[in-house]
């Protein structure tokens, strides 16, 4: 349960720390979700299981249809994926977040990370080269894939985080994040400040710590080591859980939450600009989103009769 919003706005305010500049107004968030190939019946299986999961999380976030594009089997070709990114772009701006699940299998020849699909592979450089043309100044990209740390460096910008399975491409066997991550999404458990939603940070910590377990439990080799790069993963909302999802069915509370993320998104932005602004006009703006926070906040109690 959050806590008031008389508490909430005093702890925001200590917790004032630098963040990286996004435009106010509405936001919302689109995403696109990949499920490569599998290679064998067990993998093609797990895989496109794991796509429809986060298709469903995906629709739930989000009341428009046209902001949730799925791809997987013989249908997530190279060609297929630039068109999904370009239709989502069409639609976005600044204030928008991007999220981009990739499911499946990678590879790293040495010199870039590919992402195992039918037809040519979707390379590192050519994701970024697709990525930056999206307009939305948030973009988190999670490749729950073999080899994927050697996508970091491709793909590292300050306004997007980059999660990968592993932490390096030398890291090629299959993993077992990509199941915990779906698995974040779901479980209360990875809700650690106790708000009924999951952060990319969040879901993060918990995928990171399942993964150890499941090497330890069963006594193998860690061949896996999951990373995550960019400041923003606390700000990016990935799931509702408890009365928040259920608050998302109503429109009015919808539109509250909506705000209330939007809200969240521009203090983080806001945040990253404190070294190159003067301090006056740093607290005053940060003054006046905090205080807007609360009063949507207070709104989305009393809409909850709390």
């Amino acid at each position: 349960m959050r806590a008031p919003a008389a508490v909430l706005l005093v702890c925001l305010l200590a917790l004032a720390s630098p963040s990286a500049a996004i435009e106010g107004g509405p936001a919302s968030s689109c995403f696109l979700i990949v499920g490569g190939l599998g290679g064998e019946p067990d993998y093609e299986q797990r895989f496109v299981s794991y796509t429809q999961d986060l298709e469903k999380i995906a629709r739930a976030m989000t009341s428009d249809p046209a902001r949730v594009i799925a791809l997987s089997g013989k249908a997530a070709t190279r060609s297929a994926i630039q068109g999904a990114l370009e239709k989502l772009a069409r639609g976005m701006g600044a204030p928008d977040t991007l999220v981009v699940f990739l499911i499946g299998h990678g590879s790293f020849d040495g010199t870039a990370y590919k992402f195992n699909i039918p037809g040519p592979d979707l390379s590192g450089p050519e994701l970024r080269a697709l990525l930056d043309k999206v307009p939305a100044g948030r973009q988190l990209i999670v490749a729950a894939t073999s080899s994927s740390g050697a996508a970091i460096e491709a793909l590292a910008r300050e306004n997007r985080v980059v999660v990968t399975a592993t932490r390096s491409g030398a890291e090629r066997n299959a993993t077992v994040f990509g199941r915990y991550w779906v698995e974040a999404l779901r479980d209360p458990a990875a809700d650690g400040d106790k708000t009924e939603t999951i952060s990319a940070l969040e879901a993060f910590k918990y995928a990171e710590e399942k993964v150890k377990r499941f090497y330890a439990d069963q006594n193998r080799l860690v061949t896996e080591h999951p990373r995550l790069e960019g400041k923003l993963a606390g700000g990016v909302i990935l799931s509702r859980l408890g009365s928040a999802a259920l608050a998302a069915t109503d429109p009015a509370q919808r539109k509250l939450l909506a705000q209330r993320e939007s809200l969240e998104q521009q203090i983080d932005a806001w945040k990253l600009r404190k070294a190159a602004l003067p301090t006056e006009q740093y607290r005053r703006e940060l003054e006046r989103l905090l205080l807007e926070l609360a009063k949507v906040q207070g709104a989305i109690e009393a809409a909850a009769g709390r």
